[in-house]
């Protein structure tokens, strides 16, 4: 059963409006036939002295009096009068009509992705088409062969614009059932509210008159109304409890469930399109390989490390030639050197976080340039640690000295790295290596270029002239030293980044 069909089960219910949902435990004191009244005549009363009302002493008078009732009924009907209110429930329509225009403007944007992946495709074919014609031999069956593989991919191309088509129905026809399922309900709400606010303000006045005849017979004892009269009222009052209970929340209820279905719903509806719309990009990665010299290898977040790899044997060997790697904006409009990454590897860092990493190769006269599938993305858990990090006034990481001033270091012992609120220090016990404040001249960044273990390595300059190459135990205390560095440079005023960043 698909989505559009689970939806036809829905039903519409009436609902009514909303009331506060202690009123569904707090007891209701009746005023029925069920009171229980101390007689079936008004109390006989005497004056006494100085005109003052006395009441004739009666056997039991266990229950409250039939005016302490009416007091009571008078005021929950008030209060029920204050709640019927339907904002919440109109707010609530309407965030589900902006959350199904959002899917709109998804799909919309689908479309555009998957006409690209077939112009691309006709290009290829194209060019295969017109190479085939000057080739001979096998090397003309490789090209037919090539034409053939492209042939399949766009037919798979084109199963996954189906689907996506299919996917854009459903979430249209998901909008199109919600917008006038909130339509029919706030008709509803509105009109049941009416009906309400009419039904109660009747049955207050109700209540209001026969709080009157209690005090005129108070006042009167002599001028006593007939029994009719008073067994009318009592009859009345049991109309307008009969009213409020009505009004109760369960409707509300009802709609409230359903409202949170048709989210659950939505949400399912939106992970399953993200997912499509991944694997599309994934696929049309994978055809822009096929035609590619180098590629990329390796997991697109910090903690990990890229390697890029020639794709074909006909790629020229990256040992000659010139490699260099920026960093360009998600927009793609900015572009930034980084300095010194030139080698094959690249770790990614905090500072690459958002951004899109690219590598030119240059060889033989002619470039080649090869960029990630998207920006780089931060290390799962990594925020909470530094937040933890930050909380104390310095961190201490344990570290191995990998190079000093660019020579090997020979000795593997352990050194302490302590990163302070206003300094940063590497010592061996007792013995400090390096002290220094934050500065201009202080250069900190991860480790560019190859090495044993480069996600786990870190480059520090305490001041010109002197610095180090360090491998901590593992990425994230790597990555987790140069945010926690970086936050308590830019306290003291202090830009820390690496060799020509621009920070």
């Amino acid at each position: 059963m698909n989505f559009g069909e689970q939806r036809a089960d829905i039903k519409m219910t009436k609902i009514s409006p909303e009331i506060d949902e202690t009123m569904m435990t707090e007891s209701i004191l009746a005023v029925s036939a069920d009171v229980s009244f101390a007689s079936d005549h008004f109390p006989k009363y005497k004056l006494g002295s100085d005109n003052q009302i006395l009441e004739e002493p009666r056997g039991d008078n266990n229950g409250p009096s039939l005016k302490e009732v009416v007091e009571t009924e008078t005021t929950q009907l008030s209060e029920q009068h204050k709640r019927l209110s339907v904002r919440d429930l109109a707010s609530k329509f309407d965030k589900n009509l902006v959350a199904a225009a959002k899917l709109a403007d998804e799909a919309k944007l689908r479309e555009v992705t998957s006409l690209e992946g077939h112009v691309l495709l006709k290009k290829l074919r194209d060019a295969l088409e017109s190479l085939r014609g000057c080739m001979a031999g096998r090397n003309k069956e490789d090209v037919e062969k090539a034409i053939s593989m492209v042939e399949a991919l766009a037919v798979k191309l084109t199963q996954k614009e189906g689907e996506l088509i299919q996917e854009k129905f459903e979430v249209k026809k998901l909008a199109n059932f919600l917008k006038q399922a909130s339509e029919d309900a706030k008709k509803l709400v509105n009109q049941e509210k009416s009906f309400a606010c009419a039904e109660i303000e009747s049955a207050r006045a109700v209540v209001q008159r026969f709080g009157e005849a209690l005090d005129e017979q108070e006042k009167n004892p002599e001028n006593s109304q007939k029994t009719q009269e008073v067994e009318e009222l009592i009859e009345e009052v049991q109309e307008a409890r009969r009213i409020k209970l009505k009004h109760q929340p369960s409707k509300v209820m009802d709609m409230e469930h359903e409202l949170r279905a048709l989210r659950n719903q939505i949400r399912e509806k939106s992970i399953f399109s993200i997912k499509l719309q991944k694997e599309l990009a994934i696929n049309k990665k994978a055809e822009e390989n096929k035609s590619r010299v180098y590629a990329l290898h390796g997991s697109e977040t910090i903690g990990s490390c890229l390697r890029l790899q020639p794709c074909s044997d006909n790629a020229p060997l990256l040992s000659k030639s010139s490699i260099q790697w920026y960093r360009v904006s998600s927009d793609r409009n900015q572009r930034e050197i980084i300095s010194g990454a030139d080698k094959t590897m690249y770790a990614p860092e905090p500072l690459d976080v958002g951004q899109i990493l690219l590598v030119d190769i240059l060889s033989n006269g002619q470039k080649v340039s090869v960029t990630t599938t998207g920006p780089i993305g931060s290390a799962a858990g990594l925020g909470g640690y530094v937040e933890t990090l930050l909380r104390k006034s310095s961190s201490e990481f344990n570290v191995v000295i990998s190079q000093i001033n660019g020579q090997d270091h020979p000795s593997h012992s352990t050194h302490s790295f302590n990163v302070g609120k206003m300094r940063i220090k590497l010592c061996r016990g007792w013995i400090t290596k390096s002290r220094e404040i934050y500065s201009t001249s202080m250069l900190l960044c991860g480790v560019r270029g190859d090495g044993n273990a480069p996600a786990k390595s870190l480059f520090w300059q305490p001041r010109k002239g002197l610095s180090y190459v360090l491998t901590f135990e593992s990425e994230r205390e790597r990555n987790a030293a140069i945010m926690v560095a970086r936050k308590h440079a830019l306290d003291c005023s202090v830009m820390l980044g690496g060799p020509d960043d621009e920070m």
